[in-house]
């Protein structure tokens, strides 16, 4: 399974001593204080402002805040993990924004084709013999010019007319069109370049609460208010890494799994006790990895860190233990039994049940609907289905076949596509879907295999949607779980293709689908 944050009950803070609030308050704000300067020295070295110092970095924050060798490297692993954070989405926008620029260009093309076949129809009314090109819009009906449109036509009856009042329209809006794609290539270069040369720094706390403090009028009339809530955004979190030849897997934070009591030492060397800190959805497994770690005799060989991060919530704490766990002993990771092939889509997920050989059994859909929903509504509706999806695995006893996009390109790629398109493209929550079936499919012990997306959807619909009676969607699932399998799926040549559709379409009233709707 890997590393898991599993979380804590509340700890309210005035069922806890003052003085252990006060000094925890303090850690919280000095540990932060050290990982916002790691991170500040690095970026002022990089953009080269600041020559790199001869004492490590470890050493100056020792010296500068007072922390001892534990802190010290949790707050500069936390500044290094946000360094290859950020340049991780640095290459992201930089992919992004080659994108767009090959989406404008790939616009400006076909408006300068669009523009050379009007300035050629005007140039032959100029000349006094009116010629259109066979695949345009515009054409010439008899004594009549008729411009067709995919909703509407518009009627002329001169040439005159024709040409003055839409010809020369046209071609005046093409050329402002032009001008303006070009500037936004220009400012989409630009921007890259700016990328490419400049290291960005992070506004800890958010840039939008930062904004808040004079975009916002409940900020406006108390900016105590804001203080609060700056200070809570910057210093309410810390993480402390663990180190496997540890007794408990941690030198700063120790768990009593008895007792259920959390120590450790403050910044200002008060130690600080924690009664009743409860995991409700994981006691076990931190039970158990404590236990192990402290049983160990050769900690430096076999030892596992155990990581913790406190957060500060207002009212109350939030204790995290970050620890290794070890995969679901029972988990379904065959495939002899068949496989479900799950596609993904913008309003449902279609699934297609295959057996052992490689046939199809059972196809339905899970329709739901996120349009208008908030990030939270759209999680807890995916989820429903999600348990639903799951749960039919695991009554079949069948493995999960996903497959494996790349929608943050996609979404940016198309920028002068159809509307409708583009905004159901941006409420494809694809990472939400993934991330949901892979958690549950992990807690009711049923393997997720990923395959390569290419060609499923084409090639479900030229060989198996008519021939089995299903939708696009449920044949490409059908084909991603036949691709997990280990099945050949390969593009059927063109003429074999129109071969199998005219057969298919002379047979098909004739056959019965086996398939039934599930609801």
């Amino acid at each position: 399974m890997g590393m898991k944050a599993i979380f804590s009950n509340r700890l309210y803070k005035h069922t806890i001593d003052p003085d252990f609030v006060t000094s925890m308050d303090h850690t919280l704000q000095v540990f932060n204080q050290a990982k916002h300067f790691r991170y500040q020295a690095k970026v002022r070295e990089l953009r080269g402002s600041k020559e790199k110092s001869s004492v490590s970095i470890h050493q100056r924050l020792k010296q500068r805040y007072g922390l001892n060798d534990y802190y010290a490297n949790s707050a500069v692993q936390e500044g290094r993990a946000l360094l290859s954070a950020q340049r991780e989405l640095k290459n992201m926008y930089m992919r992004n924004k080659k994108e767009q620029i090959n989406a404008v260009k790939r616009k400006i093309k076909a408006t300068k084709a669009r523009l050379t076949t009007l300035q050629k129809i005007k140039a032959s009314f100029v000349k006094g013999t009116p010629m259109f090109n066979k695949t345009s819009r515009e054409q010439q009906k008899g004594a009549f010019f008729v411009v067709t449109y995919k909703h509407s036509t518009r009627l002329f009856y001169c040439a005159y007319d024709f040409e003055h009042q839409y010809l020369d329209g046209e071609i005046k809006h093409l050329k402002s069109r032009l001008g303006q794609l070009n500037f936004k290539k220009d400012r989409y270069e630009k921007q890259l370049i700016q990328l490419t040369n400049k290291v960005t720094g992070v506004c800890f706390g958010s840039k939008k609460l930062a904004r808040g403090r004079l975009t916002q009028k409940s900020y406006h009339a108390h900016p105590e208010r804001w203080q609060k809530d700056w200070a809570a955004a910057r210093y309410g979190k810390m993480t402390i890494s663990g180190r496997k030849d540890a007794k408990s897997g941690n030198f700063v934070f120790h768990y009593h799994p008895e007792t259920h009591t959390l120590t450790f030492k403050a910044i200002d060397q008060c130690v600080i006790s924690l009664s009743d800190v409860v995991f409700p959805y994981g006691q076990d497994h931190v039970n158990h990895a404590i236990q192990t770690q402290m049983n160990l005799k050769d900690k430096k060989k076999y030892g596992k860190a155990i990581g913790w991060s406190l957060e500060d919530h207002g009212d109350y704490y939030i204790v995290k233990c970050l620890i290794d766990v070890p995969p679901a002993p029972y988990l379904n990771t065959s495939t002899s039994t068949g496989m479900i092939g799950v596609d993904l889509n913008v309003n449902h997920l279609a699934v297609a049940n295959v057996n052992d050989i490689g046939q199809c059994v059972d196809a339905f859909t899970l329709p739901f609907n996120l349009e208008g929903k908030t990030s939270r509504q759209q999680a807890k509706i995916i989820e429903a289905e999600v348990i639903a999806l799951v749960d039919y695995a695991v009554k079949h006893h069948k493995t999960l076949a996903i497959e494996r996009l790349d929608t943050t390109r996609s979404k940016v790629s198309r920028p002068y596509g159809h509307r409708k398109a583009n905004r159901r493209m941006n409420q494809f929550a694809y990472q939400k879907m993934i991330l949901a079936i892979q958690s549950r499919a992990e807690k009711m012990g049923v393997a997720v295999y990923v395959v390569n997306p290419a060609y499923t959807s084409q090639i479900g619909k030229m060989k198996y949607m008519k021939r089995l009676g299903v939708s696009i969607h449920m044949a490409a699932a059908y084909v991603i779980a036949r691709r997990a399998m280990g099945f050949k799926e390969i593009l059927p040549p063109m003429e074999a293709t129109e071969k199998v559709q005219k057969r298919s379409d002379t047979s098909f009233n004739h056959r019965h689908p086996v398939f039934f709707s599930i609801k």
